[in-house]
């Protein structure tokens, strides 16, 4: 018999078995049975023993309509019609077991009337997973026992009448198990035992349930009831941390900024724990494992402050109520959840080195990009990912210098040609995604930020940077599409750039240059020659090159391509001409064999 089949409350007491009438509870008495009465309008939380009370707070924050989705869409069953406005998660965790035992409250947003069903996303217990899994004991509302059916990894729930339009709901979901994934519970790189969430990119759903796709945002929390020698980490703002009998200790976390599933985070560990700056009024946290105290709060310190500061000038505001770098043993680089990053086992090294220094950069950078503003469907990760790769790179160029700048730019070019010789059909905006818990890919990161990159020197600076604060701006903790980010960039450059991110976002490939140039004294002629060689898709570029004289001084030429025809370009020169440099800027997406003659 598996430990979830045998695994029962072993510390709940007789006094919680009663029913708490007129109190507006919601309790776990022994074997996992809810007792519950109707909900309050004011609600609060108690503990009675090891157990763990929850009452949902209500939600007053009323989402943005969704925009129209874009037209790749990646398959998950939306449904449009309701709105998840909050998710409430009261867990107990123990030192002696690997189950959970989880209380949900989920409040929702009916759009449209005529419905009369839920449905939420939760892995089933299952031998294929060893026995782990979760199982669902019971599902309320107002106080009434819901039908229900756990199956498929599914809950579809029955709410015993029609909702009306604009209607909202609360439903309690009582369950446990083992998480086959999602909450890592292990060890730590010191031999600690620890709880750390992992959900990139649909794994809330083992031990959440929940609606496991960014489409629908929400606002959460996190009642958690652990053993006291533990520190507890989520989003949002500390609400409460108690001291229990037995040695159990209540820590309750809450975010009121709607974020996708998959930046909902929580970390449970032997911390050190230090509160480092203010950011704009917002703590700024470093948490690390107990023996790394000295070596993490160091590294941590820096850059943090100084990328938020950045990336607020040159974006818009933060949106989250603190930011908390913490140290974990669930990733591997760094997951970027809404105001808690985490950062792998090995993250501090006492050094500052400058690659995880860039890590925490990039997961700064996606507080903006991916948090604030998330896709609606994960074919449009690019809005994520490149994003926070190309904006790393702007952060350099403001910290280290131009130089940092393009060694940026240039060692992510090398990785695009290097990938593209073993697929050269990947297109960063994919049709189909046949499995969401795999969407990524690296030229998601390095192609689609040179992508940003181009668009930046096609528009201009000064409009590029106008038209990301505005569609900051318009979809800040909100949900938005490729074509919404097209609409906000054409509009601050008045340019219609629907071929641009057709060839680069849609289609496969990249480019090849093979050219020359050759200067005549005899008759002082230029000659340049440029022809694209990839071997299938055309692009339409303006490659830039500097022509640099004898004397000293330079001249740029920008050329046109626009197809595999080839591009001759003949002038008289009225000085002896030393070199012509391809690519001066490096701002071009191109592999270039240019030679002289």
């Amino acid at each position: 018999m598996s430990d979830v089949k045998r695994w029962r409350l072993e510390n709940a007491n007789t006094q919680t078995e009663r029913l708490l009438n007129g109190k507006g509870l919601l309790i776990f008495p022994r074997g996992l049975q809810i007792t519950t009465v109707k909900i309050m309008s004011v609600r609060h939380f108690l503990c009675v023993s090891s157990l763990l009370l929850l009452i949902a707070m209500p939600v007053t924050s009323v989402l943005a309509q969704p925009a129209e989705p874009g037209p790749v869409q990646d398959g998950y069953p939306k449904n449009w019609g309701i709105d998840i406005l909050h998710y409430a998660f009261a867990l107990q965790l123990s030192d002696t077991t690997d189950t959970i035992m989880g209380q949900a409250t989920i409040e929702a947003r009916y759009l449209a009337p005529g419905q009369s069903t839920l449905r939420l996303d939760l892995i089933n217990q299952s031998e294929s997973l060893r026995g782990n899994g979760m199982t669902v004991k019971r599902v309320l509302m107002d106080g009434r026992d819901l039908i229900f059916r756990h199956e498929d990894d599914q809950i579809f729930i029955e709410l015993g009448r029609e909702v009306m339009a604009h209607e909202r709901i609360e439903v309690t979901v009582g369950y446990y198990g083992v998480p086959a994934t999602g909450l890592e519970i292990g060890l730590t790189k010191h031999g600690d035992r620890s709880f750390f969430s992992d959900n990139w990119s649909s794994r809330a759903k083992n031990w959440l349930p929940t609606v496991d796709h960014p489409y629908d945002k929400a606002t959460n929390e996190f009642i958690i009831t652990a053993p006291n020698h533990y520190q507890v980490i989520s989003n949002g703002l500390l609400k409460e941390e108690t001291d229990l009998v037995d040695g159990m200790r209540l820590t309750h976390w809450k975010n009121s900024v709607p974020i996708a599933t998959w930046l909902y985070v929580l970390g449970v560990a032997e911390f050190a724990v230090q509160y480092v700056d203010v950011f704009d009024g917002k703590s700024i946290q470093t948490w690390v494992y107990k023996q790394d105290r000295d070596a993490g709060f160091y590294d941590f310190a820096v850059p943090t402050k100084q990328s938020l500061a950045f990336f607020t000038d040159l974006v818009g505001p933060f949106s989250y109520e603190k930011l908390a770098n913490i140290q974990s043993n669930s990733v591997g680089g760094g997951m970027e959840a809404a105001s808690a990053i985490f950062y792998g086992d090995r993250s501090v090294t006492g050094t500052r080195d400058r690659r995880w220094q860039h890590v925490i950069v990039h997961e700064v950078a996606h507080q903006w990009f991916g948090n604030a503003v998330t896709e609606y469907e994960w074919n449009d990760l690019w809005l994520s990912e490149g994003f926070a790769t190309y904006y790393t790179l702007l952060f350099r160029a403001h910290a280290y210098g131009r130089d940092d700048f393009v060694v940026g730019l240039k060692n992510a070019r090398d990785r695009v040609f290097a990938y593209y010789e073993d697929d050269y059909d990947f297109r960063i905006i994919r049709e189909h995604l046949p499995d969401l818990n795999n969407v990524s890919g690296s030229m998601i990161y390095q192609k689609a930020a040179w992508v940003l990159h181009m668009l930046r020197a096609l528009v201009g600076e000064e409009a590029y940077n106008q038209g990301v604060r505005t569609y900051y701006a318009a979809y800040k903790d909100r949900n938005a599409s490729t074509g919404d980010f097209r609409r906000h960039i054409e509009e601050a450059s008045g340019m219609k750039l629907g071929w641009f991110f057709d060839q680069w976002l849609y289609q496969g490939g990249v480019v090849y240059l093979d050219g020359y140039w050759q200067y005549d004294e005899e008759s002082n002629e230029l000659e340049i020659s440029l022809r694209q060689t990839q071997p299938t898709y055309t692009f339409r570029i303006a490659p830039v090159v500097d022509i640099v004289y004898d004397d000293g001084s330079k001249e740029r030429l920008t050329l046109e391509l626009d197809g595999n025809l080839p591009m001759e370009h003949r002038s008289k020169v009225a000085k002896s001409v030393k070199e012509v440099i391809p690519d001066p800027d490096t701002e071009l997406l191109a592999r270039w064999t240019f030679v002289q003659r």
